[in-house]
């Protein structure tokens, strides 16, 4: 076996630097720094007194919680990985010696986050630099969404009827069952779509047609429909608005802008088709909004997968906030690199 040499680690990172390590380019176009006057104001404490080992940096732990969503690992496999990877040490700044938090530490700043309800301030506040940078143009924007997958929950039936109505079993309260209540979501949904039955939450999204990034979002069980948080989507900036025929009907028209032109697909029913020219027309639209599936699948394959490990709404929306937050980081850096939008 070759003896290890002093300069080992140096050629190994300018060799994964050779092969195009994604995690430079994260750290090269994005300006991390700009986020730590948020979390430290957030998330400082006052020292109780001397003693005890120094909180991790907090743009550092932020950065764990967007490999996170990246690679889509859990608390323990994250540990595993930046101890195991030279890739995600570089892109967090440790070195071999320095500590690497571990899955309980990853996860308690995670609920600091959830707590504290910021994500929300950081994904709006890199909106705000991308507008700024006249990266969203907001020349056209298409609404949609999609589920999001929870982990699935082993209740009986009469427990998932108190969950509907808004009712929380009373086999789950008392102190000593307390424990049972916590690892129970009342707040996820049962939905079917396509002949699949999907359990968990939505992320739905408003883009960029022509950059293609996330400009708005919103959270709800996965039983919620589309339309219903279109409301909370558009706003004064959309001048064209794409979607499709889920956005149908006299109160979604109330929910767009006046200035804005409707380019919703029309609906077909069963005693009123389509007529050709409606036809055309929706094929016509899909040229443009077919671009928001562009966003689902990078999720789904570059980001393996469109799902959450937690429990509750809170925790989802926090992990979807961070999810869309870390596709926008990924468009970002991909537009950066000089290629066409409409790639």
């Amino acid at each position: 076996m070759k003896q290890h040499g002093f300069f080992d680690e140096n050629d190994r990172l300018k060799e994964l630097s050779a092969l195009g390590d994604p995690l430079e380019k994260l750290n090269k176009y994005i300006k991390w720094d700009n986020f730590r006057g948020i979390l430290n104001k957030t998330l400082k404490k006052e020292a109780q007194g001397p003693g005890g080992r120094p909180p991790f940096d907090y743009v550092m732990m932020f950065k764990i919680l967007i490999l996170q969503k990246l690679y889509n690992v859990s608390d323990d496999q994250a540990e595993y990985q930046i101890k195991d990877r030279l890739s995600f040490q570089r892109f967090l700044g440790l070195a071999l010696c320095d500590t690497v938090p571990d899955a309980k530490t990853i996860w308690h700043f995670r609920e600091e986050l959830v707590k504290a309800n910021i994500l929300d301030t950081i994904f709006y506040r890199f909106v705000r630099q991308l507008e700024e940078q006249e990266i969203i143009s907001y020349s056209g924007s298409i609404v949609d969404a999609t589920f999001v997958d929870a982990p699935r929950q082993r209740n009986s039936k009469a427990e998932n009827q108190k969950i509907k109505e808004g009712k929380v079993p009373e086999e789950w309260e008392g102190k000593k069952k307390k424990h049972k209540k916590s690892q129970k979501d009342i707040d996820a949904r049962w939905a079917t779509k396509n002949k699949e039955r999907h359990y968990g939450y939505k992320d739905h999204i408003k883009i960029d047609a022509e950059s293609k990034l996330i400009t708005k979002f919103s959270t709800t069980s996965a039983a919620v429909h589309d339309s219903q948080e279109l409301s909370k989507l558009v706003d004064e900036k959309d001048n064209i608005l794409y979607a499709d025929s889920a956005y149908v009907g006299g109160e979604i028209q109330k929910c767009i802008p006046r200035k804005a032109k409707n380019r919703i697909h029309e609906k077909g029913y069963r005693n009123r088709p389509l007529t050709k020219t409606q036809k055309a027309n929706n094929t016509r639209k899909s040229k443009i909004r077919a671009r928001v599936e562009h966003v689902f699948a990078t999720m789904t394959n570059t980001m393996r997968g469109i799902v959450v490990r937690s429990i509750g709404m809170a925790r989802a929306h926090a992990n979807i906030a961070l999810m869309n937050l870390t596709y926008n980081f990924w468009r970002y850096i991909f537009l950066m690199r000089g290629k066409r939008a409409y790639a």
